[in-house]
């Protein structure tokens, strides 16, 4: 179990995933995930973010949108507590091998928003390992800052799927910002995607 103070900055990481890509699909899990992404690039029209959905959710909300816009990169970030509850879409998403589609496993090794329970991967459970064994032709564990932009690189470009474990520090949630309601976003979003209301 890593102890507060150790590991990646996830604000950071996030903001340099998406710094100059504002035509990218960004679909944020549950907590603090969707936080990240609006914290990166505001309330932006691509950026969708499953508040008040169920757990594990947010993989297959990606796989969907990667599916049906192929032409388009889609970026999934959801934390490890998340994509451990929903571990079973690392296989259909594998057996359907978009190759537009990014995972990124926001991975503190807790549930930090009910408690700070530590998950599974606390205690070793291997999530990029368990992508890997599923199919997936790029699914690795960034652990260095050192080796960040080699994995943005790939996050933003390497036929996919793609997962990247990020180990983040869990020294204590960041600031939250502001997330207007689901209907809007869901709109806003439909919208910039498809051209209509």
């Amino acid at each position: 179990m890593r102890k507060p103070g150790r590991g990646l900055d996830r604000r950071a990481v996030i903001a340099r995933i998406l710094a100059g890509n504002d035509d990218m699909l960004a679909i944020g899990g549950l907590g603090n995930a969707g936080y990240d992404l609006v914290a990166a690039r505001g309330e932006h029209p691509l950026n969708f973010t499953i508040h008040g959905a169920g757990m594990g959710g947010a993989p297959m909300v990606g796989l969907g949108v990667a599916l049906v816009r192929p032409e388009r990169r889609v970026v999934v970030v959801l934390g490890d507590g998340d994509m451990l509850m929903g571990i079973g879409s690392l296989a259909t998403i594998a057996a359907q091998r978009p190759g537009n589609l990014a995972i990124v496993v926001m991975d503190n090794e807790h549930y930090q928003e009910t408690g700070d329970q530590a998950t599974a991967a606390a205690f070793g459970v291997d999530i990029a390992g368990m992508a890997k064994a599923a199919g997936f032709p790029v699914a690795i564990t960034l652990v260095k800052a050192s080796r960040l932009d080699a994995a943005v690189a790939r996050i933003r470009r390497a036929p996919g799927p793609v997962l990247v474990d990020v180990k983040i520090d869990r020294a204590g949630a960041p600031p939250l910002p502001k997330i207007r309601d689901g209907v809007l976003m869901k709109l806003r979003f439909r919208e910039r995607l498809l051209g209509q209301p």
